[in-house]
């Protein structure tokens, strides 16, 4: 008998520039590699927030210009579609990441649908189509494309019970001491970002023992 399928924990947030850039990379990984992905969409902000971190716009002048740098580097490495300074950024991803939380449950009782690809559009949606993921219509349509019932999804994304997974979520990753996205966890061993992917690659082929988390209370 075989055993349980190994699984990476994948903390983003449709807001979040990296997990775009290595979203395809992350996918091509994971099917690879056969593991199954426990998806957490997290309100990046309120992480940033936790652990001293600010948004884009209120970082030293130096960062912003550096970031831009690293933007257009990763786009040709990743052959991606990707806009510097998207139109609807930063959107409030909260109710695209309710909705992917009610598309979990329809995968989680066998009817269709692919979370890959929904995660993937609500990304790419930001930060290459340039749509605005607080616009409940874009959002039905994404969800339509990733193979769900689009306005179905929607209703279903008004449930206290997906708020309050959202808010779980938020909080997991804040008390696992998380300060950005992505962040993909393998056998306990945090990555932080899509250009360690090719640690994550490296992590999972050799079967090693996990490197432990460090706690800052241990500094």
């Amino acid at each position: 008998m075989s055993g349980p399928k190994r699984k990476v924990e994948y903390y983003f947030s449709f807001i979040s520039l990296w997990s775009y850039v290595g979203s395809l990379a992350f996918h091509d990984l994971v099917k690879r590699h056969d593991i199954e992905v426990d998806y957490k969409p997290i309100d990046l902000l309120a992480v940033f927030a936790s652990g001293g971190g600010k948004p884009v716009k209120q970082r030293p002048l130096q960062r912003q210009a550096y970031r831009i740098v690293e933007m257009k580097r990763w786009r040709d490495i990743r052959g991606i579609p990707l806009v510097i300074h998207p139109k609807f950024y930063p959107a409030d991803p909260a109710r695209g990441h309710r909705l992917f939380l009610a598309a979990q449950e329809v995968v989680k009782a066998g009817r269709a649908g692919d979370l890959a690809t929904f995660a993937h559009l609500g990304l790419k949606a930001v930060w290459a189509d340039e749509l605005n993921v607080e616009d409940p219509d874009t959002l039905v349509g994404l969800a339509d494309r990733a193979g769900f019932d689009g306005r179905a999804l929607l209703a279903a994304a008004d449930d206290k019970a997906h708020a309050d997974r959202a808010a779980a979520f938020t909080k997991e990753a804040i008390d696992r001491d998380l300060f950005g996205a992505p962040f993909y966890f393998y056998n306990g061993e945090p990555f932080w970002g899509q250009d360690r992917l090719d640690l994550l690659d490296a992590t999972i082929a050799s079967g090693r023992p996990p490197v432990p988390p460090t706690s800052p209370s241990e500094l």
